[in-house]
């Protein structure tokens, strides 16, 4: 206790002025004591002044550049800790002037971690649970909007057919309308087909089954894009397997962003990438459609916010950057915790149940 009183902030700070003072006595003493005639002649005068100046600034220049590296290393810990990087700790020398700062600093970011973690971990738990509870319920959901969604294509296709079987009959009579039901009839099976493909391509099961979120969306992706007309471009790139929660819940923020470019993006173009960073799982979509304006978001909001809630379920965010004319780009960031995080939670879990019992 006596050293970390002796080295805290304050009592290092008047050590610093203390040297800064007895270098300043000493050199004023030397100089009365065996420069006293050249006093009286004011160069030396001048260059006493001088030495004696630089003398307290070299001291203050060598204080105030270890307290700056100590204050920078709490500053670059606290930018790492709001980037998602929970796990950044800052080393402690046995003694420390802020010893204190870089305490409380590590034990926040221990509990914020732990926090993040437990979070995570609940909404990974919930997202099975609630994606079990809703199997059967969204199954028979699907079969339903298939009844019903067939049924309305059907009509096209009746439609066609009533036109078709009438052409027989319109070239014996009217020749020069033939070609005006022929066109008619070339839109009509145009917009069967790709109403028939969007519709199969939504009400198809977008579960992820036995797969991987990498293996779906290869088989997935392209599939969506031709039957909406978009051309896009996966980049998937995960050098480990993720968690089932979070592979589900990056697939039905894709799905939703997915189904935001089509109605309302006008896009041509987008693009699809998964990464990991050493702390986050980073996913982002972006198109090159006509974009909005920051306070336009509200009045269209919905599937914006279902995605930041899928993202806030694991404790991660959502940055969302459009501008008129140039696009959107959503990003989405989620927590990425090593297999040593994860040890500690659960040792230190294991010892707060011991002490418990």
């Amino acid at each position: 206790m006596y050293k970390l009183r002796m080295f805290n902030m304050k009592w290092q700070l008047l050590n610093y002025f203390l040297i800064s003072s007895l270098l300043t006595v000493l050199s004023i003493y030397i100089v009365l004591e065996y420069y006293s005639a050249e006093l009286a002649n004011w160069n030396f005068r001048m260059w006493f002044l001088v030495a004696i100046l630089a003398v307290c600034l070299t001291v203050g220049y060598v204080a105030t550049k270890r307290w700056q590296r100590k204050v920078d290393e709490l500053h670059v810990a606290m930018l790492e800790l709001s980037k998602g990087n929970f796990s950044s700790r800052i080393e402690m020398e046995p003694v420390e002037p802020f010893l204190y700062l870089y305490d409380a600093f590590n034990k926040m970011a221990s509990a914020v971690e732990e926090r993040v973690q437990l979070l995570q971990q609940l909404g990974e738990a919930e997202a099975i649970r609630d994606q079990e509870l809703t199997e059967n319920a969204v199954m028979e959901e699907r079969r339903r909007l298939a009844r019903d969604l067939h049924d309305t294509v059907s009509q096209e296709l009746f439609a066609i057919h009533m036109s078709a079987s009438s052409l027989p009959k319109i070239l014996e009579r009217n020749p020069s309308a033939a070609p005006s039901v022929m066109t008619q009839l070339i839109e009509m099976s145009h917009h069967a087909q790709k109403q028939m493909r969007g519709l199969i391509s939504q009400l198809r099961p977008i579960e992820l089954n036995d797969m991987s979120l990498q293996e779906a969306l290869e088989k997935w992706f392209p599939e969506y894009c031709r039957n909406h007309e978009l051309q896009g471009q996966l980049d998937v790139s995960l050098r480990e397997s993720i968690s089932e929660a979070i592979e589900h819940q990056f697939f039905l923020i894709i799905q939703e962003g997915l189904a935001n470019i089509v109605k309302h993006a006008s896009a041509k173009q987008v693009r699809l990438a998964i990464y990991e960073r050493e702390h986050q799982y980073v996913l982002q979509l972006q198109d090159d459609g006509q974009g909005f304006e920051r306070r336009d978001i509200p009045s269209a909001s919905h599937g914006l916010s279902t995605m930041r809630e899928r993202a806030q379920k694991l404790g991660g965010e959502v940055e969302i950057d459009s501008k008129l004319g140039s696009g959107t780009r959503v990003r989405v960031r989620i927590p990425r915790f090593t297999g040593q995080s994860v040890t500690l939670l659960k040792e230190r879990e294991g010892e707060t149940n011991e002490s418990e019992h």
